[in-house]
């Protein structure tokens, strides 16, 4: 029998799990709560006005509309006990509880439990007080010069200072100033660390740990990584500075020793694991987990899955995910380039009617909504992050062209977005490709 879904978020992550699970034999319809203009009404997808907030009301309209699975995209109901509250109603639900989701929304239990299970990450103290922070900082043996909110910041509470002196002014804008509210009331102050920055996601039902094709996420703004930190503006996947034995000893060192160290401490981690790596000259260390997917690092990782997400799912909540384990293209890459609005991450119009989605679509493009709402009949922006532009092709180079292709047709006043998402990969596969025709010739 075909099965309701729902899917929790508005952004392009969840606008990417509906398309999905869609696709799925399974599936008859996927309803988004609150969703956006990309789900509001495609095929077997539609949105649903449903409050997220309150639990009580959403284990009603599970039951009401006969929802057999609830799949949530976002950080902040997983913190908030969603999964616990409909679990404990009897509706199945994908992600972590409250407890476990703590590994992205309290940094300093996360660095504490890394510590404890002996898991590589960079050294660190957390704080309450700024005036010991800054002490800290001052007299620290290593470069203690990125200060990190321990609660949920929406992705960019963190910052990195090129000194003592703007790393103390960090802690007093977190901690006094309150700049990212509530979640700096105790601060993470922790050792800079050098080198690529990568993400590693897996599927994990407590016990089995299932990797992901290794992605990487673009957060400054502008091309050349400059301007200011965003929540993301492309990714691509997978990423070939990873090579197979070191994506093992990822799998190994990392995404494994962290679910059996969860399932130790009773805090089975049951969903998606995010880890964000930097590859440092002393191998990977963690610099941050998520508990969900990346936003958008979803977008390109997802068009890599062959097989069913609402079987993998359901799987994971059976905990048999070693007898339904994921199967990825391994002749594909994936990029997706953000649009967003004129004045993001700072404040931006929202009304602009968004054209071209139909062009995109005669290129093979996907697009995946974010910002966006239904206004008049017309698409219009609605949000700082406003859509991603997904290309899938045989190859980085190829699959980055055919986004900017599709950037360059869809059209809304102000859009900024950058041409060179995935230039690191492409910088890393010529320097190989130029490393192995020079031993040819030797």
């Amino acid at each position: 029998m075909a099965d309701q879904v729902l899917v929790i978020g508005s952004g392009g992550r969840e606008h990417a799990l509906a398309w999905k699970l869609a696709q799925s034999p399974h599936v008859k319809k996927v309803l988004v709560a609150p969703g956006n203009a990309g789900t509001a009404n495609s095929g077997k997808i539609s949105n649903s006005a449903v409050s997220i907030n309150d639990h009580a009301a959403l284990v009603k309209y599970c039951k009401d509309q006969k929802i057999g699975l609830v799949v949530v995209g976002p950080e902040v109901p997983l913190a908030e006990g969603i999964v616990d509250d409909l679990t404990a109603a009897g509706v199945r639900c994908f992600g972590p509880t409250a407890k476990a989701a703590q590994l992205e929304s309290s940094k300093s239990f996360s660095k504490a439990f890394l510590d404890r299970n002996g898991i590589p990450t960079a050294r660190w103290k957390a704080f309450t007080r700024a005036e010991e922070a800054c002490a800290f900082i001052t007299s620290a043996e290593f470069r203690a010069l990125v200060v990190k909110a321990s609660g949920l910041a929406a992705g960019k509470g963190v910052i990195v200072a090129a000194n003592k002196e703007e790393a103390c002014r960090a802690v007093h804008e977190i901690m006094q100033d309150k700049s990212f509210g509530a979640a700096g009331e105790t601060i993470v102050v922790e050792e800079l660390l050098e080198g690529e920055e990568v993400s590693c996601l897996c599927f994990t039902d407590g016990v089995t740990v299932a990797p992901m094709p290794p992605a990487q996420d673009h957060k400054r703004l502008m091309d050349g990584d400059r301007g200011p930190n965003t929540g993301g503006m492309g990714a691509y996947s997978p990423a070939p500075q990873l090579s197979k034995d070191l994506l093992l000893k990822i799998r190994n060192s990392i995404l494994q020793k962290t679910v059996d160290g969860m399932r130790r401490e009773s805090i089975p981690y049951m969903g998606v694991l995010y880890a964000g790596l930097m590859l440092t000259k002393d191998g990977p260390k963690v610099l941050e987990f998520n508990c969900r997917f990346g936003d958008p690092e979803c977008q390109v990782i997802l068009p890599l899955l062959k097989n069913d997400l609402y079987e993998i799912v359901q799987a994971i909540i059976d905990r048999k995910l070693s007898g339904h384990m994921p199967v990825w293209y391994e002749d594909r890459a994936a990029v997706t380039v953000v649009m967003a609005s004129e004045g993001y991450p700072g404040s931006y119009a929202k009304g602009l009617e968004i054209t071209g989605f139909s062009l995109a679509k005669e290129l093979g493009l996907e697009v995946f909504h974010a910002g966006t709402t239904i206004k008049g009949g017309k698409v219009v922006t609605n949000g700082g992050r406003v859509l991603t532009v997904t290309a899938i092709k045989k190859d980085l180079v190829s699959a980055l062209e055919e986004a900017n292709k599709g950037v360059g047709v869809i059209q809304f006043s102000g859009a900024i977005y950058r041409k060179d998402i995935g230039y690191r990969a492409i910088a890393f596969l010529k320097q190989s490709r130029y490393l192995s025709e020079a031993e040819d010739l030797t």
